[in-house]
């Protein structure tokens, strides 16, 4: 039954979800962003794998436990498969049991951050600096010892170079 107290309460809701949609609204306008490296779609699809695409280009995620660099252990950097841009060194990835290749910190200046809502919730997304390339996500859930990030990566989105010895 629709009262008054009930009409106020429609009231003090009507505004807040309203503001609400309006401010988590993500539209290609808002997302646009110039990167050092800008491609069309077509050369993109052109020179990525169709696994590489979805992820790096349409921020699809791969599988958990599909990439062969989430057990790599060895010294080395993990840079950009799309533009060869020097992401996570080795030394700082840690098993940490998602699944995907995870490392406690970035190499400072060559990955961003943005908001993402795609799941209904905000989730800090990384995507390569140089050309905007998606990686995954980074949560607050990782090694406390260090920095207690977890940089979850899709490993489609990486290629391992070794350190020399």
């Amino acid at each position: 039954m629709l009262n008054y107290k009930n009409m106020i309460d429609i009231h003090r809701i009507v505004p807040i979800l309203f503001l609400y949609l309006f401010f988590s609204c993500q539209t290609s306008a808002q997302k646009k962003e110039i990167f050092k490296i800008t491609k069309s779609d077509q050369q993109w699809r052109n020179e990525l794998t169709e696994r590489q695409y979805m992820v790096l280009r349409k921020s699809a995620t791969e599988q958990a436990f599909s990439s062969p660099l989430n057990k790599i252990y060895s010294q080395g950097i993990y840079s950009c498969v799309a533009c060869d841009t020097p992401l996570f060194e080795g030394k700082h990835k840690f098993d940490s049991g998602s699944g995907w290749p995870s490392f406690d910190r970035e190499i400072k200046g060559n990955v961003a951050f943005s908001i993402d809502y795609k799941i209904g919730m905000a989730r800090t997304e990384e995507h390569c600096a140089v050309c905007g390339g998606h990686l995954g996500h980074v949560f607050n859930d990782g090694p406390r010892k260090t920095t207690g990030k977890r940089h979850c990566i899709n490993g489609v989105a990486l290629k391992f170079t070794p350190l020399k010895k």
